[in-house]
């Protein structure tokens, strides 16, 4: 396996052209969307190989960039996100959860936020109507781990499961750190009533699937081409997914990174990552084999719809976004 190592400067500069062909070659992905009445798109189409794929926005969430970039120094980070055209106060951080159709199921990847962390998530179920589909329809939700805006949607308004018809997947490791005790998240570089509320969250989101949760470990096929791989270090049992069809691959990172100016472009470690080596050695396993087999990736928080592929750099990587396709 070849490691591409390219010079930044020249990706940036060739990113502007080079983006519209990017997810041909180590996966179809030919993309579709539809604008909803009086909004802009939700919902976002592709495949990979036999297996028809939509990114469903559930909204946005965010917080201070110093959460996300715990190590940058001070100046740095402000001079990065001023190139890059980011307000210095707040991140927005975008919500990219994955329905595919595989052997007859819908399957969930990521059950997305709700209004466990603010009011601007919860979107799931319009863009679900938008493809003409509802909660009811969705066979299988698999989370790659169990913090709010992964589980939020879990939990109907009336208090019953969100998805009735569903089998959910968590990993085990998450499960027992987070639900089946009580979790010290003194790590997180978050107020306390913020750590505790965020806990909460945790366990009411939960509650209405506990007790038919299907556990899982690192390396499990959740059903025929979707993959789980080995990712912890920001929660105890992370995973990131691989869809497979034939020769085509998509690689979702979850949250190995947050937005791509400062935990790609920029080498910084995020706030939340529970054990930081630990999150820093899987980004960067997870993130040499997504440049080296030139595999596309979704980023879960990316801006939608977080398509695009990872380079080697001199320094370290480089997002460059899928173009848009019609």
């Amino acid at each position: 396996m070849t490691t591409i190592t390219l010079n930044r400067r020249r990706i940036m500069l060739g990113a502007g052209l080079g983006a519209a062909g990017m997810l041909a070659g180590g996966g179809q992905a030919l993309g579709q969307a539809a604008q909803p009445p009086g909004g802009n798109a939700g919902h976002y189409r592709f495949r990979v190989g036999d297996i028809g794929a939509t990114v469903l926005s559930d909204g946005v969430i965010g917080g201070p960039p110093r959460v996300y970039a715990s190590d940058a120094p001070e100046q740095e980070l402000k001079d990065v996100l001023q190139r890059a055209f980011l307000p210095l106060d707040h991140m927005t951080l975008n919500l990219n959860t994955l329905l595919i159709e595989v052997g007859g199921r819908r399957v969930l990847i990521e059950a997305g936020a709700g209004q466990t962390m603010g009011p601007h998530g919860g979107r799931i179920f319009a863009r679900l109507s938008e493809i003409g589909l509802t909660a009811n329809d969705i066979d299988v939700v698999v989370v790659s781990h169990t913090h709010p805006d992964h589980v939020g949607n879990l939990r109907a308004a009336d208090g019953g499961s969100a998805f009735p018809r569903a089998t959910i997947f968590a990993p085990k490791a998450d499960w027992d750190f987070f639900v089946s005790g009580e979790p010290d998240l003194s790590y997180m570089p978050v107020p306390e009533e913020f750590r505790r509320r965020f806990g909460a969250a945790i366990k009411r989101s939960v509650e209405p699937i506990a007790k038919n949760v299907q556990l899982y470990g690192a390396g499990a096929e959740i059903v025929t081409g979707l993959t789980t791989i080995a990712a912890a270090g920001h929660t105890p049992g992370m995973v990131s997914f691989l869809v497979h069809s034939g020769r085509d691959q998509l690689l979702l990172t979850a949250d190995l990174a947050y937005h791509p100016v400062v935990n790609i472009d920029r080498p910084w470690r995020p706030g939340p990552d529970r054990d930081k080596d630990a999150a820093l050695g899987a980004r960067r396993r997870i993130f040499d084999r997504a440049a080296a087999d030139r595999i596309p990736v979704l980023g879960f928080h990316y801006p939608f719809p977080g398509l695009g592929h990872l380079l080697r750099t001199d320094s370290g990587y480089a997002w460059l976004p899928a173009g848009w396709q019609f």
